[in-house]
């Protein structure tokens, strides 16, 4: 930095302090000015003997701190060269974990839940992701490009649909134009609604019943993910819920997701699904689904507002068959869930859940499920409909549920939750294992801890 010269200096104190220019003397002055010139004088001195130093080593350091940082600077561009050669460049470890405890009023049960095996015939809302453990591998290359792999065994995603597979995602993201427009392939995990999968991005134990019971797990597939200030789209060619086209099958689905962020705080989505989806009701094959649902959220300080509407159909996949044909019948559905969060504290958050399922068509049937005593699905158990068609068995059950909760964030990796949920019903759907009998209503109670990294 240049010092400026005594000319100058004087010229600005001058103008600064015209009133003290005009009271003193021509001797007095010319003393001060003197003076401020042999300051100056000085100050240039030191510059000058700084930048003489600086020209033999590095500038205010002894040759033994020099020789420290030059063998700083090697052994990190070595561990820099090392790290980039080894593949580590880019990449990103995370995982979590979430021991629970469960108890079931209807199950007669009450327990600890981690690691439970789930499959497409087994899964309950009272089971399915609870208990998880989860390793997320993702790498991200020179020129964008992104590879992720994250392993979920037991109760993931893959789980879900084949019973066996550990795989929750494994997909590539490959930049087209532009950073923000980018060809997606793989197994990817449903994108509908306002909840996310994994324990630690949920607030409550249990999912909703829309999240549960009317959502597919994953695609398998390609698409596009296209991002344009706030408007954000992805869709996907894909088989739903399958890892591959079964025999005969030639009609994958259309999944599509757009979301609007409005601002800091605020935002929506809306999602749906096309084509032709596993049938589990109906053992001919693949038929006719329509999704579609939109989503909203409000964050903003303390609070937390979230909210989604669907409806749903899928032919030939209702739980009840026509009773003068035979023949299967299609079901429908539609419903909401709505949340809300508040911070007590910092640190504690409290969280209150309502959901509704409409399932009364054709003695009901969501996606992917018959009639289910464990999760209150179907016509009125105490009708016995699987032996034979009595009157009141093409009425399904409309399903509501209630769960409040706490959610304490013990440190940045530990977050302690407990929840209280009653799910109840229309109609008589609930089994008690007790004494074999139905009722209207179900409660469980949770707690659990997930940890992540």
């Amino acid at each position: 930095m240049k010092l400026w010269q005594p000319t100058a200096l004087m010229l600005a104190l001058t103008a600064c302090f015209p009133a003290i220019s005009r009271a003193q003397s021509n001797e007095e002055l010319l003393k001060e000015i003197r003076a401020l010139r042999d300051r100056v004088n000085q100050l240039e001195a030191k510059q000058k003997a700084m930048e003489a130093k600086g020209e033999s080593g590095q500038w205010g350091m002894t040759p033994a701190q020099q020789s420290e940082l030059s063998r700083v600077t090697v052994k990190t561009e070595a561990l820099e060269d090392s790290r980039e050669a080894n593949g580590f460049m880019g990449l990103k470890i995370s995982g979590q974990m979430q021991p629970a405890y469960i108890y079931n009023q209807a199950q007669k049960s009450a327990g600890f839940q981690f690691l439970d095996p789930v499959g497409p015939d087994n899964f309950n809302y009272y089971n399915g992701f609870i208990g998880m453990a989860v390793l997320d591998i993702q790498k991200e290359m020179e020129g964008g490009t992104k590879w992720r792999l994250t392993l979920a065994p037991q109760n993931g995603i893959g789980a879900g649909i084949d019973g066996a597979s550990i795989v929750q995602e494994a997909s590539v993201s490959i930049p087209l134009t532009d950073l923000q427009t980018r060809f997606i392939a793989g197994q990817i995990p449903d994108w509908s609604g306002y909840e996310l999968l994994l324990p630690s991005q949920n607030k409550l134990i249990t999912h909703n019943m829309l999240f549960d019971f009317t959502l597919p797990f994953a695609y398998t597939g390609a698409g596009f993910d296209i991002t344009s200030g706030k408007w954000a789209a992805k869709a996907m060619i894909a088989q739903m819920n399958q890892t591959n086209a079964t025999p005969g099958q030639r009609a994958p689905v259309l999944a599509l997701r757009v979301d609007y962020s409005k601002g800091e705080f605020e935002g929506f989505g809306l999602a749906g699904v096309l084509g032709k989806a596993p049938n589990l009701v109906n053992p001919s094959g693949n038929t006719g689904l329509g999704l579609i649902e939109i989503d909203g959220y409000f964050i903003r300080g303390d609070w937390t507002l979230q909210g989604q509407l669907s409806y749903g159909m899928q032919k030939q996949a209702a739980i009840t068959p026509n009773p003068v044909t035979g023949e299967w019948q299609d079901a429908s559905w539609y419903g909401l869930s709505a949340l809300a969060a508040y911070k007590f504290t910092p640190r504690l958050e409290g969280v209150a859940r309502f959901d509704y399922i409409d399932n009364a068509r054709n003695g009901g049937g969501l996606l992917g499920y018959g009639a289910s005593p464990q999760n209150g699905i179907g016509p009125d158990g105490t009708l016995d409909c699987a032996t034979a068609y009595v009157t009141g068995c093409d009425q399904g059950a409309n399903r509501y549920a209630l769960s409040v909760g706490l959610n304490y964030a013990f440190n940045a990796n530990t977050i302690f939750k407990a929840e209280y949920r009653y799910d109840w019903s229309n109609l008589y759907v609930f089994q008690y294992v007790s004494d074999g009998s139905f009722r209207k209503y179900n409660s469980i109670f949770g707690g659990s801890v997930v940890v992540s990294f």
